[in-house]
């Protein structure tokens, strides 16, 4: 059964075409819910959007279609202010949501597959230590994105790019072998951009015990074993740290491989053939001004080394070349000006870059009694992602990172997130869903029912019209990734329920047909808030 607003959309498209013979998107014609009540159970500026096209009153439009809206579920409708057109549903239709969601149960909410393959590229940090709160946000955010787009029909790659080359994988390679040294019982410093961390250190220890002198002395051969054991072993610690905070990929692209393979050379002298690089003070730049970037930048530095545009050039391509219809990328805030050189790179290569999506995370701060919590990754006293699931649990974590959007700073309120109360938005959710469990099992049995018709009360109509919306606003979100809506609509699905338990009484002894039909509302109200917290990888309890 279609929802609700997309049975409007079409019956208004075929109003235009009856009307006007204009050919409508069906998708395009905006349907609202209105504020006041006395304006109906939904709205549409469907006749005003036409004025320019048929230089008409938007009024004398609206009478049009007022006349040739043909749908048995619509029980009046009328004409307000310039031009609006309220609706007012028969009760009926909105029952039908109830047995539509009985039916499909934990499908309830998807879309058909659209042939859309996209790749989603989130978290991605540097194998050199645990991973912090600015990667737990990127983790929460990327992995729900992967969870509504695929409730919505869209073919996801969840994808995870190493950054296993280059300066600070030496740097890594360094402090280990410099932690391994003093466990041995050597003096070794760990230079200023090395890594202090008491996981490197203990990492050192365990080698030292397990190989001795074997790799003491300071050869690029030795260091190579370093770098190698180092990202091993920082890599199982960030596969492990994600996979307990519900976030797993189907991809780790890894930059050496890119390299070793030959991908950065090959890119490069496609830039080069093409004219778009220059040498320029012993260094090769490339002509990113061409590509309304304001000003060129270095691929290859004077030492002969490559800059880390190069390898993301070189890897970014690699992933139009597998095929895919999108690709979506979360930058931290530091990154925001790197988007318009890394489209330019690929408009350069020949690829489309609107394709090519990047959101950019903002920062987090963590609160606590309302002073900042500070945290130093470098100094290794950074929180870390297990270290604030530890504190208040994974569900509190993944819902208060994607409780606000992505490109709003954050303050992650450690208090609230402990706390029992209405004021915390996931206790607040899970509760409801706990009280819909309670109700469903102790409630008796009353005789079945063939139909939902009767579930009129003002509060029902309320709950049942949040119902109905979850589909729109499933497909909605995997468009616009604003995942926050998902949160947004837990939280009014919540209230909305709490208000019905309030007003009408489920189990009434005296009308057990009516007690049968409630209690299949308050388990249609149970699936699609587990659905819905499903899409935050946030766990729908039985009981609190």
């Amino acid at each position: 059964m279609a929802a609700i607003d997309k049975e409007l959309q079409e019956s208004l498209a075929a109003a235009a075409k009856k009307s006007f013979d204009l050919d409508l998107n069906p998708s395009e014609i905006l349907i609202e819910i209105p504020k006041r009540k006395d304006q109906g159970d939904f709205s549409t500026n469907l006749a005003m959007q036409l004025t320019r096209t048929l230089h008409k009153n938007p009024r004398e439009i609206a009478n049009a279609l007022l006349e040739n809206i043909e749908n048995p579920m619509i029980d009046s409708k009328s004409i307000a202010g310039p031009g609006f057109i309220n609706f007012v549903l028969k009760s009926d239709r909105y029952a039908k949501v109830v047995e539509d969601i009985l039916t499909k149960q934990e499908d309830y909410g998807n879309g058909k597959p659209n042939g859309i393959r996209v790749n989603l590229e989130y978290v991605s940090a540097n194998p050199t230590g645990s991973l912090h709160l600015g990667h737990a946000r990127g983790a929460a955010w990327g992995d729900a994105i992967s969870r509504i787009m695929k409730k919505a029909g869209y073919d996801v790659t969840r994808e995870y790019y190493v950054n296993d080359a280059g300066n600070q994988i030496r740097n890594l390679a360094l402090s280990l072998h410099a932690r391994y040294l003093q466990a041995l019982g050597r003096e070794a410093e760990i230079g200023q951009d090395g890594y202090l961390g008491k996981d490197i250190e203990d990492k050192g220890k365990e080698l030292a015990e397990k190989y001795g002198e074997q790799y003491a002395d300071f050869t690029e051969k030795n260091l190579d074993f370093f770098r190698k054991e180092g990202i091993a072993f920082e890599l199982a610690k960030i596969q492990k740290d994600l996979k307990d905070f519900r976030v797993e990929f189907d991809v780790w692209s890894s930059e050496q491989a890119l390299r070793d393979a030959g991908e950065v050379e090959r890119v490069l002298k496609i830039l080069e053939d093409q004219n778009k690089t220059y040498e320029k003070d012993g260094a090769l730049w490339f002509k990113t001004t061409e590509y309304n970037d304001d000003k060129d930048r270095v691929l290859r530095k004077q030492d002969g080394s490559y800059t880390y545009l190069v390898p993301d050039i070189a890897y970014h391509n690699n992933k139009y070349d597998r095929g895919f219809d999108q690709l979506i990328d979360f930058f931290g805030a530091d990154h925001h000006g790197y988007i318009p050189r890394l489209k330019a790179s690929m408009a350069a290569l020949g690829h489309n870059p609107d394709i090519l999506n990047v959101d950019i995370i903002q920062m987090v701060r963590l609160v606590e009694d309302g002073e900042e919590v500070k945290m130093s990754k470098r100094l290794g006293n950074a929180m870390t992602i297990n270290e604030l699931v530890d504190m208040v649990g994974v569900d509190a974590v993944r819902y208060f990172f994607v409780n606000r959007a992505l490109d709003s700073h954050l303050d992650f309120d450690l208090k609230l997130a402990k706390s029992q109360s209405n004021d915390n938005p996931v206790y607040y959710a899970q509760y409801a869903h706990a009280r819909m469990c309670s109700i469903l099992k102790n409630s008796p049995e009353y005789p079945a029912v063939d139909n939902y018709e009767g579930l009129d009360h003002e509060k029902e109509i309320e709950l049942l019209k949040v119902l109905q919306d979850y589909e729109n606003v499933v497909a909605e979100t995997a468009q616009t990734r604003q995942v926050h809506r998902i949160a947004h609509y837990i939280q009014n699905l919540a209230t909305k329920f709490h208000s019905f338990y309030t007003f009408c009484r489920v189990n009434d002894s005296e009308n057990p047909e009516l007690s049968a039909k409630r209690l299949a509302l308050v388990n249609a109200s149970r699936i699609v808030l587990a659905n819905a917290l499903n899409l935050l990888a946030v766990e729908a309890v039985e009981c609190m």
